[in-house]
């Protein structure tokens, strides 16, 4: 599916999708409560936009509510949904070693909002399919996971276990998910879903999904694994060549990733993947005026978001994405050796993008000059340095003149 287009390949790619979708100026359509952009605000008749697909779908805004991959949706908007499918799958097969067609998906509004649709679903299904209630359910993560899991949980009203991590290397132990299970198992707990970093947002850690896997087979609790990719999952497939973090390990059922992140997409583009046959689980029946019903826990989401994302790594291929990914891994290569001639103590995941810094190796003041973030801004043990796009050697060489002095 992921194949590199030029420019006039992707612009005619989506001009052609949104002739697809109702145009609300020359159509009779009066039954939907939606339009495009309103013209006193927003100028709808520019020349430039005849070159800016993205802004053009922005301006036309299809409202893509529901699941696209799931067969049956709203026909207004069909053009751009058929992108937003070819994404699903792009994202799925190409990057995430999903066969085609055996993965459903949508894009969310951040992996926030991802990794909590995910939690929702397999909660459902514990529920309706092993007859279990909520107080049988718990989430299970590493202390470095995203707070978004323990936003999950108390929505959902579910149980909460963090495992912890080492402190200079941030893995987990199989021993201490065990404890763990064993606690919730004498607490009445009977299935757990299991959440694993794909890089850690703060420290770019990645978790070994194989200790969980075997503690939670010994446990004998029923369970369901989740992938938490929204930081990584532009990167660690890129990095290296091996991964047991997506859906070439049949233990895996679900993986988030977040192109508002590394991929540079606007904000509003977290996605879903998650193996067919688990939507289902979070089928909204009382929506019942929206064509194809829905099961996402946003609903109405901009049709332009999926667009972007589509764009970007249209625009790059997969070999552009990998050199792309690979020269960002050049620069933290190369702020990592520096740190080690300056005898500075850090954190680092080898195929991460990600430095962190210990904070007695570097003061208060640099930190906030270089917008370095704290692991906790009331007591920070820890500071980050994330390589992206615009963090040049020339950016890093000032932070190191500084350490240097």
């Amino acid at each position: 599916m992921w194949k590199k287009l030029n420019s006039e390949e992707i612009k005619s790619r989506v001009f052609n999708a949104l002739k697809k979708n109702v145009d609300f100026e020359k159509s009779d359509i009066i039954g939907i409560p939606a339009s495009y952009l309103d013209p006193k605000v927003f100028y709808q008749d520019a020349p430039f936009l005849k070159d800016a697909p993205y802004l053009t779908a922005m301006i036309q805004n299809p409202n893509h509510i529901g699941c696209h991959t799931l067969g049956d949706s709203e026909r207004f908007f069909s053009g751009t949904q058929e992108i937003e499918r070819e994404l699903i799958e792009m994202c799925a097969v190409d990057i995430l070693n999903g066969k085609p067609g055996e993965q459903d998906g949508y894009v969310a509004s951040g992996g926030t909002e991802a990794n909590i649709q995910a939690a929702w679903v397999y909660r459902n299904y514990f529920m309706r399919e092993k007859k279990l209630s909520r107080e049988h359910i718990a989430l299970v993560c590493s202390a470095d996971c995203h707070y978004s899991v323990a936003k999950a949980a108390n929505l959902l009203g579910i149980g909460f276990a963090k495992v912890p991590v080492t402190a200079d290397t941030r893995t987990i132990s199989e021993q201490d998910v065990r404890t763990e299970l064993s606690i919730l198992k004498q607490n009445g707990v009977k299935a757990v879903i299991i959440v694993a970093n794909m890089m850690t947002t703060m420290f770019g850690s990645v978790d070994d999904v194989h200790a969980y896997i075997a503690a939670v087979k010994s446990s004998g609790l029923d369970y369901k694994i989740h992938v938490d990719g929204a930081y990584g999952g532009f990167v660690y497939p890129f990095s290296g060549d091996d991964s047991d973090l997506d859906f070439s390990n049949p233990e895996v059922s679900s993986v988030v990733l977040d192109a508002h992140k590394m991929a540079q997409a606007p904000y509003g583009t977290g996605i879903l993947l998650i193996r067919k046959g688990y939507m289902k689980y979070a089928m909204t029946e009382e929506a019942s005026y929206v064509q194809g019903l829905d099961s996402t826990l946003i609903g109405s989401r901009s049709g332009a978001n999926p667009i972007a994302v589509w764009m970007i790594l249209s625009t790059y291929g997969p070999n552009g994405w990998r050199e792309k990914i690979h020269m960002l891994m050049y620069r933290t290569q190369w702020m990592c050796q520096k740190l080690d001639e300056l005898e500075i103590s850090y954190y680092r995941h080898p195929r991460a993008n990600i430095i962190t810094i210990k904070s007695d190796q570097i003061s208060e003041e640099i930190a906030q000059k270089y917008g370095l973030v704290p692991d906790n801004h009331a007591s920070p043990s820890w500071y980050k340095i994330v390589v992206m796009d615009h963090v040049t050697i020339d950016k890093l060489e000032k932070l190191v003149e500084e350490l240097k002095n």
